[in-house]
Formats: structure tokens, C-alpha cells, sequence
């Protein structure tokens, strides 16, 4: 009997069979892009050149680069709203919030398939989505309705019993997801929640959960579209979207948790991984500088009215900033209404605009050596703006506590019991948004682009033979935040390749591209360890290291997006085997018959220069390899290579 993810699949199957690990091909009805990748998105549009988007709706989001410092964010959402008129996409602007949570309240609909650039677009699956993140150019693809190539995941059924205790919320559902099976421990699977516990999980709390699906490394998290879902469609005015979709009796699994949520407690993640997850208890005590509240992992109104019902009538602890980042100018402007925000200012809360903000490292960066308590999605090192950050993942409720405190606290320990939210009344506007323009008046809307903003860069098709040297050895777990940083500094040069590429992997090694530009042509290789390009979507980790040269990627496994993007640059990666020593920085490595052996599967002949042999398997799909022959996924669109 099917369970609600082959539901999905299969109703959106264009090729192949539904065997894990077999490669398939979906038909993608929504996309999401935000301003961060989208930019890349819309140059990539322009080579395409279709004359409309294919997709039934495709949306720009403006909710990660809002600091206007300068003119280049301001003039990147000039670009992307030009974009958007030009190629029939709606466009949310700066100030309506986030992009999950303004997608699943306005666009999204049960048993429809999201496709976004953006790693968090499975929270979308928290209403019965089939809702992948990827890199732009499949993004791209998409919108000119090309499949979304990936492989079938094997579905992981996690059974819900019980109720959540007092002072325990959906934060602490994921991070006990993450405290037993680390930030890998979905890799290659379909995370499918289910049973009783379900009834008492709003879709908000089921948004928490499954936007942090991804930070467990899963290719997506689906939950069933039941009453919870047809209320909350109903409470947003799109009642008409609800349809029912749940498991069919007896549905079986490839993988088996459960978890009876009456049995949880407070969690926390410590620095510096979503994975370090230990009992609240455990460090309570520490002392802290900032409490953060806000963001895609945690969006909804309950999420920061819990906080102003601790809060009220109280002051927050000397030494410590309280951050409230509202997700949506929705949620913000229901918490004016319901008297939560007076409390949270008269507490000492400093309120931010909606949108990513801290959670992206653009603003609310903490000081050194001091701990930041965050409802954020990621705590990877650097990642909230500061080297040497000191960030933990907490609740809402844990996070507020501490505020009080000024040290680490269990919510449990808080005097009073836990607060009661209702739900609040709707205050959705579809106004927020600019809708597409009829075709005839978008073919001609005029594309504007700022003085920073550069053409997408086309490289050239493979060479049969590379002799490369390996520029950085790398351990496990490698984040797109450590290949490409975000951040204030960062994040303002996405739309020039040429310009970020000046930081690429400067977390780990300040001297990389300078001594990538040393290396010359042909140019050079990285070495790494399991799960290499965990985290963002983000594509600039590809193709800013293409740029300077990175031909091939050796690596014990790799993150599913991060793989695709680098083959979608026209760079190899290759698994490394236990069979011989993996190189070291320094050495010199030779790969010879590269293009037949991409072509038929094989791995190459590889081996270190004046050493031994380099074992390597080849991991590309038979499509993959076609785009690295061509020099990436645009050369191979037209039939370049």
C-alpha cells in the first residue's frame, strides 16, 4: 500500500521507476526563488530565453538581502522585479517576509510539487507538498518546463504518538530528529511523518519540522493532508486547494522511527552543527549575550507571541539583546493587533524588519565569545556574521527563558505555567505580491540590471586528461557557508561571480583564491570528507570556485544539491574509496580518459604524481555527465561540448 510521499511521486512521475537510489524525473508545478539565488536564476532565464515561465506559478521572494548599505541590494530587486514582469513570475517585495512560510500560506496546495532555490523549500511539505529544494539552474530548467532530475528517495516513516508536554514545542520534535541521527542521517530519503501524535500538531508546527528536514540531509519531508491542513486553508480564505492525502492503510516504509512526544523534553544544538544536540539541562547555566527569535524554522505568529507571553510585564536580563525578527509583515502586523508586540517592546525587545536577516548573517551578528541562543534553521561556523561565533538551536521557549535569565535556562524551570495561544485572526493580502503581467504586455518589459551585475559565465567543455593540484583538504561535514560564505560582506556581490568569488572557502583558508588564480590553467582540485556541501542550495558554491578553477571535487560522499550544482557548473565530482590514501594538499593529481569514462560510467584512470594510485568511483548520472563534458548545464542546453 503507497504511503502519501509515493503519492506524490508518482503523480508527478514523468520517466523512470520508483526503485531507491534509480534515477526519475518529475514534473514540477510551482517554483520559489528568493533574492539570494534567484538573481543567478533570472541571468540563467535570460540564456534560456523562453518566452514565459511553463510552470502554473512560479514566485520571486525578497526576504534574505534586505540591508541597503549601498545600492546593490536595492538594485538587485530592481532587477528581479523587472525579471519578473518580463518572464511571468509573481514577486514578493521587500518587508513581506520569508519565503516558506508567505508560500505555504498563499500559494501552496496539497498534492502540488514546489521546486525552489532555496535548501528550506521542503517546509512546504508540512501540507501535503511534494516540496524540493535544488540549485538555481535546475530551478531555471524547471521554470522552461524541463523535469526535475533526482533519485528516488527511500521513504523514512516516522510514527507520532502522545502529546507534547508543557514548555515543549515542534522545535524539539526536529532536534530530537537531529540528536539521534545527526545531519546526514536523512541523506537520500524522503522523511514521512504519521500517526496519532499528528492531531495536535498545527501546520505551522508542522512547517518547523519540516523546514529542518533538511538540515538532517533528506530530500524533502512530507506530511498528509488532513483536517489540520483543510482548517488552515480555510483560516487563509484558500479553502479550494485542500485536498485529502494520506497513507493508505497498511502503507509500508523503507525505514522505521517513532517517537512518543509526550516523552520529550527542552533540546538544544550546540555550536558549531544542527547536529550537536544535547537535554537543555545539560547546559544550562551558560551564560548568554543574545536570545533570536524569527526566521523559516520557526515563522509562525505562536512562535513569537509564546516569547511575549513569558516576557510580559517582565524585563529582560542586563547584558542580553532580545531579537525578534517577525517572518511575514502578516505575522507582524497580528502581533500589533493582539497587544504582543507592546509586550515584547516593553520587555526590551529590539524588533527587525521581516525577512532572514540574522539567520543569513545580514544583521544581528553576536560578539565574539559570547552565546547566541537562536530559533534559526543552521549554526555552522561563521554563519550568523562573526568569526568565531558561539550559536546554539533552541525553541522559542527556551530561547525566551534565557532572555530573563541571562543564562541558559529549561522553560520548564520558568515560574507560571506555559502560555495558552490562540489561534489569530487571518490577515492575508494578496496584494503584497505583484502579480504577472499578461503575456502580451510582458514581452515587452524591459530587463533592468545595476552597473554590479554580471552575465552568467559559460566555461569551456571538459579536457580528456587534467593534471590538477590539490589546493585544500577538507574534513567531514563541509557546509555551503564554509565553500561560500554569506553574510553583509558576501551576499550583496551574488549577482557578480567574478566579484564572489573572492571569498570562496575563505572560511576555512583565507589564501584560496589567491593561490586558485596562482594555480592557473587547467586548474586544481579539492579534497574532502563525508557530506561535503551540506546546508544552503546556494550555487555560488559551485560556480564561484569554478571560476577560479576548480575542475574536480574528490570527496568520501556529497549532499544531494551541492552534487548537482557542481555538475551543473561542469565540475567532477568524484567518491573517493577506501581502497588507497585519499591525496593530501600539495600533491599533484593526474586523471586521464575522463570524457569516456564519464560517458560510460566508469571511473576514470587517476592517480597521485609521483605516488600511487588515486581510487575514486564515479557517482555522475549518464545526464550529469553529458553537462560536465559540455561545460555545464548551460553549454549542454545549447548543444555546446
Amino acid at each position: 500500500m503507497p504511503n502519501v510521499t509515493q503519492k506524490l511521486i508518482e503523480s508527478h512521475l514523468v520517466s523512470g521507476e520508483m526503485t531507491p537510489g534509480e534515477p526519475i524525473e518529475l514534473h514540477i508545478a510551482q517554483t520559489l526563488t528568493q533574492d539570494a539565488t534567484g538573481t543567478l536564476v533570472m541571468l540563467a532565464l535570460e540564456q534560456l530565453d523562453p518566452d514565459q515561465v511553463s510552470t502554473d506559478l512560479s514566485v520571486q521572494y525578497v526576504d534574505h538581502n534586505l540591508l541597503q548599505t549601498d545600492n546593490k541590494n536595492a538594485d538587485d530587486h530592481a532587477f528581479l522585479e523587472s525579471a519578473c514582469r518580463r518572464y511571468g513570475l509573481w514577486f514578493s517585495r521587500a518587508g513581506n517576509g520569508v519565503s516558506h512560510p508567505l508560500h505555504m500560506d498563499y500559494f501552496g496546495r496539497p498534492g502540488a510539487s514546489l521546486l525552489g532555490s532555496d535548501s528550506h523549500t521542503p517546509a512546504s511539505g508540512a501540507i501535503g507538498m511534494l516540496a524540493i529544494g535544488a540549485g538555481g539552474l535546475d530551478v531555471a530548467m524547471a521554470m522552461v518546463g524541463k523535469p526535475f532530475r533526482l533519485k528516488m528517495p527511500e521513504v523514512w516513516g516516522v510514527r507520532l504518538t502522545g502529546d507534547l508536554p508543557a514548555w515543549v514545542s515542534a522545535k524539539d520534535v526536529v532536534l530530537e530528529m537531529l540528536r539521534r541521527h545527526g545531519v546526514s542521517g536523512g541523506r537520500g530519503r524522503a522523511i514521512e511523518y504519521y500517526g496519532p501524535g499528528l492531531e495536535r500538531l498545527s501546520a505551522m508546527d508542522r512547517h518547523v519540522i519540516a523546514n529542518m528536514g533538511t538540515e538532517l540531509g533528506a530530500t524533502t519531508t512530507v506530511f498528509p493532508s488532513d483536517e489540520t491542513v483543510r482548517a488552515y486553508l480555510e483560516r487563509n480564505g484558500r479553502g479550494d486547494a485542500w485536498q485529502e492525502l494520506t497513507a493508505d492503510d497498511g502503507a509500508s516504509y523503507d525505514h522505521h522511527d517513532e517517537i512518543d512526544l509526550s516523552t520529550l523534553e527542552p533540546l538544544i544544538a550546540k555550536p558549531s552543527s544542527p547536529g550537536n544536540v544535547v537535554p537543555v539541562r545539560e547546559v544550562a547555566g551558560e551564560e548568554i549575550a543574545q536570545s533570536y527569535i524569527g526566521s523559516s524554522a520557526n515563522p509562525g505568529f505562536r512562535d513569537i507571541a509564546v516569547v511575549a507571553e513569558m516576557v510580559r510585564d517582565r524585563h529582560i536580563a542586563d547584558g542580553v539583546s532580545l531579537d525578534i525578527n517577525p517572518a511575514s509583515r502578516d505575522s507582524l502586523r497580528q502581533l500589533t493587533k493582539s497587544s504582543h508586540l507592546a509586550a515584547l517592546l516593553s520587555a526590551g525587545a529590539r524588533l527587525h524588519q521581516a525577512g532572514c536577516n540574522g539567520c543569513i548573517g545580514m544583521g544581528q551578528a553576536p560578539a565574539i565569545g559570547r552565546n547566541s541562543l537562536r530559533t534559526v534553521p543552521r549554526n555552522f561556523p561563521d554563519r550568523s556574521g562573526t568569526p568565531e561565533d558561539s550559536v546554539f538551536l533552541c525553541s522559542p521557549e527556551t530561547a525566551a527563558a534565557s532572555a530573563l535569565t541571562g543564562k541558559i535556562t529549561d522553560p520548564r524551570d520558568t515560574q507560571g505555567s506555559a502560555p495558552e495561544i490562540p489561534q489569530p485572526e487571518p490577515v492575508t493580502d494578496i496584494d503584497q505580491f505583484v502579480a504577472p503581467l499578461p503575456l502580451e504586455e510582458a514581452r515587452q518589459a524591459e530587463i533592468v540590471k545595476g552597473p554590479h551585475i554580471d552575465e552568467m559565465p559559460v566555461f569551456d567543455p571538459l579536457p580528456d586528461r587534467l593534471e590538477l593540484p590539490v589546493l585544500l583538504t577538507l574534513g567531514d561535514d563541509i557546509s555551503t557557508d564554509e565553500i561560500m560564505p554569506a553574510g553583509a560582506d558576501v551576499l550583496p556581490f551574488r549577482s557578480s561571480v567574478p566579484k564572489i568569488s573572492e571569498f570562496a572557502f575563505t572560511v576555512v583558508d583565507k589564501t584560496y583564491p589567491e593561490r586558485a588564480i596562482e594555480a592557473g590553467e587547467p586548474g586544481h582540485a579539492v579534497v574532502a570528507g563525508e557530506n561535503y556541501g551540506q546546508g544552503s542550495s546556494r550555487e555560488h558554491a559551485a560556480v564561484a570556485p569554478r571560476y577560479l578553477g576548480l575542475r574536480v571535487v574528490l570527496a568520501r560522499s556529497f549532499a544531494r544539491i551541492h552534487l548537482a550544482n557542481l555538475a551543473n557548473y561542469g565540475v567532477i565530482p568524484l567518491r573517493l574509496t577506501e581502497d588507497c590514501p585519499a591525496p593530501e594538499a600539495g600533491d599533484v593529481i593526474v586523471l586521464d580518459g575522463l570524457r569516456d569514462a564519464l560517458t560510460s560510467g566508469s571511473a576514470p584512470e587517476g592517480r597521485i604524481k609521483g605516488g600511487g594510485d588515486l581510487c575514486v568511483e564515479n557517482i555522475v548520472s549518464p545526464r550529469e555527465a553529458e553537462e560536465i563534458l559540455a561545460g555545464g548545464l548551460i553549454n549542454w542546453w545549447r548543444g555546446d561540448g
